[in-house]
């Protein structure tokens, strides 16, 4: 693929390149289009780690100290002082409780009763557990000497000063919190928020809450797409639903390109007559491509909209669940700045029934995987259809089919995506 040309370029004259088509991208090709005009945002601030889960790191991050910051113990026990050939009896001459700063010395023959985190005391050459040792009144006796520096953790045997413990582009999860914390780091740099503009488009559509009347819908893709962008990391733009009017379609993409990073819309996308969303933005935006060769899912658009990323969602439910999923959220996440991010792989599973497909489109088929004996089996939820919302909240994941597979028999191996590991 040609990194040198730009996406204006394609959208003015999509014969310059003989392998691309905008009517007829498969998945994959369109998921290699969008990231080379994907660039993380710049944009940057400072925020208490207590603040910062679920963002992403905007600097390298380096540790001031060494992890641990002292020889200490890794287990309760009794450090002890021994040569080659010293006896296995030892006198106990203190205790080290953790947290304790005395500063103790054992000498040959010479044990020091040490609690898990007690600060190793000089001339220790090991720490035996108390479960491997005899009391006898202020002696112990052991069975055999251990290896030198057993159960002890060493200065810096963690983490040590100087090294970078955080990549810019890292995602903060509860144990990078933690990690930080241990570090003494109160504060860090992440990227700024995202902002996310989205709305829905349709005469049809109406809002929850409202009396439906015989040819509405409730505007499900709404609140579905609202939730699907609920992360600290992103911050919404609602435009609630724009009616199929090309002044208004052609006003809200506008605004949105002013006040957002990306513009999510479902709907309008597709070739019906009241469908004005592609004629609005062959005006004002710069278009890759209309459709994928997918199933569900086939109306979908990806451009940009003078500096913003653009998004043209289809308008049935699960379509544009499915389009989110797998071609919005990777995006999302680069711009985000999020470095390395990859999708839930693909595992096999056995199909229990039959799968009709015909060559040439790449389908994700909504599907419930179960555990029997020791095989994994997977089994297609009721309805495909692509209007029928219900059949996502039944499935915990995807039979993925790619576009040269034909017909699935029961027995079959086919790929497999957990969706707890995409939403």
């Amino acid at each position: 693929m040609t990194k040198n040309i730009s996406l204006t370029d394609l959208a003015t004259d999509p014969g310059c390149l003989s392998d691309y088509d905008p009517n007829a991208m498969d998945f994959y090709s369109a998921q290699d289009w969008i990231a080379q005009f994907l660039a993380p945002l710049k944009q940057n601030e400072t925020l208490p780690i207590e603040d910062a889960l679920g963002r992403v790191i905007a600097k390298d991050i380096q540790s001031f100290s060494d992890v641990p910051n002292y020889d200490n113990s890794a287990m309760d026990g009794y450090a002890i002082c021994f040569s080659k050939n010293s006896s296995t009896t030892f006198e106990v001459v203190g205790s080290a409780f953790a947290g304790s700063l005395e500063d103790f010395q054992i000498e040959p023959g010479e044990a020091l009763e040490i609690m898990t985190g007690g600060k190793i005391p000089r001339g220790a050459s090991a720490v035996v557990p108390i479960e491997l040792i005899d009391i006898d009144g202020s002696s112990i006796h052991i069975k055999t000497l251990p290896k030198i520096d057993a159960n002890i953790r060493k200065m810096g045997e963690d983490i040590s000063k100087g090294q970078v413990i955080l990549k810019s582009g890292k995602f903060i999860r509860p144990a990078e919190i933690g990690l930080l914390a241990s570090l003494g780091i109160a504060k860090i740099e992440v990227f700024k928020k995202l902002r996310v503009a989205y709305f829905s488009t349709g005469d049809e559509v109406v809002k929850v809450g409202n009396i439906l009347k015989k040819g509405q819908v409730y505007d499900s893709n709404h609140y579905t797409i609202g939730a699907m962008l609920q992360a600290p990391s992103i911050e919404k733009i609602d435009l609630h639903n724009i009616p199929d009017d090309k002044k208004l379609i052609r006003k809200a993409l506008l605004l949105a390109s002013q006040k957002a990073d990306v513009i999510i819309t479902s709907g309008g996308v597709s070739v019906g007559k009241a469908d004005f969303m592609k004629e609005v933005l062959s005006e004002i935006g710069k278009i890759l491509f209309w459709k994928l060769a997918i199933k569900p899912g086939r109306p979908l658009a990806y451009g940009t909209i003078n500096e913003a990323h653009y998004f043209g969602l289809p308008g049935n439910p699960v379509s544009a669940m499915v389009t989110f999923y797998q071609m919005v959220q990777p995006a999302i996440r680069l711009l985000m700045g999020e470095q390395g991010y990859t999708p839930p792989p693909k595992f096999k599973a056995k199909c229990t029934t039959t799968i009709t497909k015909k060559p040439g489109r790449m389908e994700f088929q909504r599907a419930i995987l179960t555990h029997d004996q020791d095989n994994l089996t997977v089994t297609p939820t009721r309805s495909q259809g692509s209007g029928i919302l219900s059949s996502m909240s039944e499935a915990n994941c995807f039979i993925i089919l790619e576009m040269q597979h034909k017909t699935v028999e029961p027995g079959d191996l086919v790929d497999v995506q957990y969706m707890e590991g995409i939403v």
